[in-house]
């Protein structure tokens, strides 16, 4: 579950390995492209680290984030 703090969207996923973890954020990168919003993210290992809110906005979450959290949910399935 995403969660809201700090003027941001966050939430961490764990995978079974690197690989997974790698393959997740080039879907996501995919993604963030065509909506135009790219995360603030960070991966070590089998985890990966997301963070959104939107600049333009004044660094808080907007429906930019929540289109976007709910894209990459998506990809988890």
């Amino acid at each position: 579950m995403w969660e809201e703090t700090n003027n941001q969207l966050k939430k961490t996923f764990v995978f079974k390995d690197f690989s997974e973890a790698f393959a997740f954020m080039t879907r996501v990168a995919i993604l963030a492209e065509k909506q135009n919003h790219h995360p603030n993210w960070s991966n070590v290992w089998n985890k990966v680290e997301i963070c959104l809110n939107t600049h333009d906005a004044g660094d808080i979450v907007t429906e930019k984030d929540r289109k976007l959290s709910a894209a990459i949910d998506k990809l988890i399935g």
